[in-house]
């Protein structure tokens, strides 16, 4: 099984390194197109602002190759966001995967919203032994909106998608690296679909 991490510069790749490795799975961080579209499941991490981070996308020709990959790929926070339609962070336009926009957070909640919440309505193989209400971890001030593609939803302040899918895309709000047992489990799911 080889995973690789796509590296553009944007993400605590560590924390899910370690995460496949106590999985028993080797993760290579890796911004090399061949490396990226012969690996059998991609990570599409993500920590930072968007409008940069995609900046940094297209300065490596990822924002091209990243829409066309055909194994799973697993989006995980800014990661996710970024395979939208557009999100509201700088303003700007996402890689079209999930046909979807990313909002900011209203300022009469504490944003980012970070810590602890729960996810329900799971709809997905990705969540196989996952229980509906298992915590997972965020840090975010942007959101999906719930659509056709939610197979996961979050309550803050609102009902947000805390994860999407899209015939071998999947994307997580939440960090399953830093999410305990639950988080591990998506992984090991993710690694198995």
């Amino acid at each position: 099984m080889k995973v690789t991490i796509i590296d553009y510069g944007a993400g605590n790749i560590k924390s899910i390194q370690f995460a496949f490795n106590r999985l028993g799975v080797e993760a290579i961080l890796t911004n090399n197109s061949e490396e990226i579209k012969s690996a059998d499941r991609v990570i599409f991490p993500g920590v930072g602002e968007a409008s940069s981070a995609m900046n940094m996308l297209k300065r490596s020709k990822l924002n091209l190759l990243i829409p066309e990959l055909k194994q799973p790929v697993l989006g995980i926070c800014l990661g996710m966001q970024l395979l939208c339609n557009f999100t509201e962070e700088g303003n700007t336009q996402g890689l079209g995967v999930f046909n979807v926009s990313v909002k900011r957070f209203s300022d009469a909640l504490k944003v980012p919203q970070m810590g602890w919440n729960s996810i329900t309505d799971l709809k997905s193989p990705l969540f196989k032994n996952n229980n509906e209400q298992d915590y997972m971890y965020l840090v975010h001030s942007y959101f999906a909106e719930v659509c056709n593609q939610t197979i996961a939803k979050t309550n803050y302040g609102l009902t947000y998608s805390s994860a999407l899918q899209n015939k071998n895309f999947y994307g997580v709000q939440f960090h399953p690296e830093k999410s305990s047992t639950a988080g591990e489990q998506i992984l090991k799911n993710f690694i198995e679909l």
